[in-house]
């Protein structure tokens, strides 16, 4: 079947489920090797190989017939959240994940769902999420497929039925953790991080028996209290660089929520730390100093999670710069010698080069517009910061990168045949204010910064001229010489991941809606389809029975599609749930997409303006995570401006009761009084009416 009429059997199965209790080499061959061309090719682990290069050496679909690209077979999910996973397609079958942490296996010829597998996340969880219910994709191994849950849980299913074989709890259930990354394997090891830092949590990183989920080694990136000991040599000297304040009790941050690489000639395993917890370091580490591991790259000894080096790419992290963003493994030819690197375009926008063997660095330049430094220091590896970069007396001023970062988890490629890494680049500014009355809840945002500072204001003059400086593109970077080739704007940011292959072609879905086969070697547009919703997750390719097909699961969400509201230029994007499969001699096509106009029609108000202006505050504490800055919608999730009169009536029971928990909206009784709720109320009501002052 070709169609979306297998939804309907999808979500038969889905009910019934809910109602139940709840090998790779480390470099991609040279492009001068060229597989049969009847073989058979998969694509078995995360990044295509160990060095996460995604760079595919498949030739079949090249310059000069990708235009004949067509849809061969699509698959509805009955789901509109974010899916940002990674398929993997193994002996002819795709394995992917969707939303709420659900496995999926599909006939890779024909698209045919063969098992689906349903977590039974809690669906109130989600108020521990920083980034919508997402889930980056799986791992595989002899006969059995392993997939993180929103919940900390890691799992094993057989491949063949989608069994549960076995699961085990990764983190703990008490505190709000998290898992949306995929997980990696190395040799008879499973490597798992989790998430969780602005909610008060501890980073760490573990391996697990492939065989059983026996937990072998875990390293935690940041110390604990220091008077309970230290659980290694490497975190006693870690906690030498934090100081003056009790950051244990908010946890300290630096999750592992997304990217690893690992070198089997090396026998090192590479892992990406997160951000402080929370961001502000004023509050977390008062007396300063660079707070290890937060931000860093770090290598560890895959047998034993032993530490061998590390390079943090933004020393003393108080602004959201993660250092989890896509790692690439290559040999590159710098000064004449060749050097084993390892490359990352982390958050706080500069393009690092690193030798993998030591964590020397080669090179960092800026690949986005950096306001918050002027350059990398060569010598000592470190930032120079530009003054008030830190918001230690007063607001930061606009800056850049932002906390979504001048690259996010969107993963890059890199390819051998042009020596270019591609990048999904993006402009988002912020302006850095401390919170002066920061209170630590654990389970809710704690970033010790202050949101009403950051809010679009209303003023259009200042607002257009913000929204102006909000820019998306891809840059196509040379790693020797340590610059851009060539860039390709889009519309806005948030665009997808990316795939390379040998053909010259370089494949990525965009915020507008769009997947996009460009030439690799000059960013020209060869071929586009309407996906008909924003595309944020990378495309994979593979061959089957000799013809090449290339896939992406397509489905907006993820942080900008939730927090970001006026700053999608593009406006709100749908969510429609699919796995989009292409070949040159397909056949199928997407049904005609039913828009939904959003409508205003909210009650008076009649509120007084104090009332509203605490319920925006609030507002920006507690809602502005999930339903956009302004109350403006990004698209995955619904616009709180167009809610029903009946939705007003229910207002308290979905706020405080929790009435739509099984929808992710969890109660906060604990956290809003009736009062707040109210004024809360009154300013998305004050919203819906600006919104229709605006249109007239």
């Amino acid at each position: 079947m070709k169609d979306a009429t297998r939804t309907c059997l999808l979500c038969c199965l889905i009910s019934l489920a809910a109602c139940e209790p709840p090998g790779n080499d480390a470099l991609p061959p040279s492009t001068s090797q060229t597989s049969k061309v009847t073989a058979d090719v998969a694509w078995r682990v995360h990044g295509l190989n160990n060095a996460e290069t995604r760079f595919s050496t498949l030739t079949d679909i090249d310059t000069g017939n990708v235009d004949q690209l067509e849809l061969d077979w699509y698959f509805d999910y009955p789901t509109q959240r974010g899916l940002e996973a990674t398929p993997l397609v193994i002996d002819g079958v795709i394995y992917t994940t969707g939303s709420w942490s659900m496995v999926f296996a599909h006939d890779a010829r024909s698209g045919e769902l063969l098992w689906f597998h349903d977590p039974q996340v809690p669906r109130d969880w989600a108020v521990h999420l920083c980034c919508d219910v997402v889930n980056r994709g799986v791992a595989y191994q002899d006969g059995t497929v392993y997939s993180g849950t929103l919940d900390g849980r890691l799992i094993a299913l057989d491949a063949g039925s989608g069994e549960l074989a076995w699961q085990v709890q990764t983190t703990d259930p008490d505190k709000p953790y998290s898992i949306t990354g995929a997980p990696r394997i190395v040799k008879d090891r499973i490597i798992i991080g989790n998430g969780g830092s602005e909610m008060g949590v501890r980073g760490y990183v573990s391996a697990y028996a492939v065989a059983d989920g026996e937990l072998l080694w875990r390293f935690h990136t940041v110390p604990g209290n220091p008077a309970d000991g230290f659980e290694s040599e490497s975190m006693r000297q870690a906690a030498e660089t934090w100081g003056g304040g009790a950051w244990w009790d908010i946890g300290g941050g630096g999750t592992v929520w997304d990217s690893m690489a690992y070198d089997p000639e090396l026998d090192m395993l590479y892992i990406g730390v997160g951000n402080g917890a929370p961001w502000n370091r004023q509050i977390r580490s008062p007396a300063g100093g660079d707070n290890l591991f937060l931000s860093s790259i770090v290598a560890l000894d895959p047998d034993d999670g032993r530490y061998l080096w590390h390079y943090q790419t933004t020393p003393g992290e108080t602004w959201d710069y993660t250092a989890t963003q896509h790692m690439i493994l290559a040999n590159l030819n710098i000064d004449g010698a060749e050097r084993k690197v390892i490359m990352q375009a982390p958050k706080n926008g500069f393009f690092y080069v690193l030798d993998r063997v030591s964590g020397e660095l080669i090179s960092a330049e800026p690949y986005a517009t950096v306001t918050w430094a002027s350059h990398i220091d060569t010598q000592t590896g470190r930032p120079v910061e530009t003054a008030q970069a830190r918001y230690t007396e007063g607001d930061s001023g606009l800056q850049l990168p932002g906390p979504i970062g001048g690259h996010n988890w969107h993963p890059m490629s890199y390819s051998p045949q042009t020596g270019l890494v591609y990048i999904p680049m993006q402009d988002t500014p912020w302006v850095y204010a401390a919170d002066e009355n920061f209170e630590f809840r654990q389970g809710y945002w704690n970033t010790g910064t202050d949101n009403l500072v950051a809010s679009l204001p209303d003023d259009p003059a200042i607002r257009d001229a913000v929204l102006a400086s909000v820019k998306g593109a891809i840059v196509a970077w040379d790693p020797v010489k340590a610059e851009p080739r060539w860039r390709v704007d889009h519309a806005g940011p948030w665009n997808g991941g990316m795939l390379s292959t040998a053909g010259n072609l370089l494949f990525q879905g965009n915020a507008e809606g769009n997947v996009v086969a460009y030439a690799a070697d000059s960013g020209k547009v060869l071929w586009s389809f309407d996906a008909q919703t924003g595309v944020v997750a990378p495309p994979v390719t593979y061959r089957l029975d000799g013809r090449q097909y290339v896939a992406v699961v397509a489905g907006w969400g993820g942080a900008l599609a939730l927090v970001g509201g006026d700053a999608l230029t593009a406006g709100p994007i749908p969510n429609r749930s699919r796995l989009l499969v292409f070949s040159l001699d397909g056949d199928a096509s997407l049904p005609p997409a039913q828009e939904t106009p959003v409508v205003f029609n909210p009650p008076p108000l009649d509120a007084e303006p104090e009332q509203v202006a605490r319920g925006k505050a609030l507002y920006l504490q507690y809602c502005v995570y999930c339903h956009g800055d302004g109350v403006v919608a990004g698209g995955a999730v619904p616009d709180l401006r167009a809610l029903t009169a009946e939705g007003h009536e229910d207002w308290e029971s979905i706020v405080i009761g929790g009435r739509h928990w099984k929808q992710g909206m969890v109660g906060f009784s604990d956290a809003l009084t009736k009062q707040d709720s109210i004024d809360i109320q009154s300013y998305v009501i004050e919203r819906a009416h600006h919104a229709l002052r605006a249109d007239r």
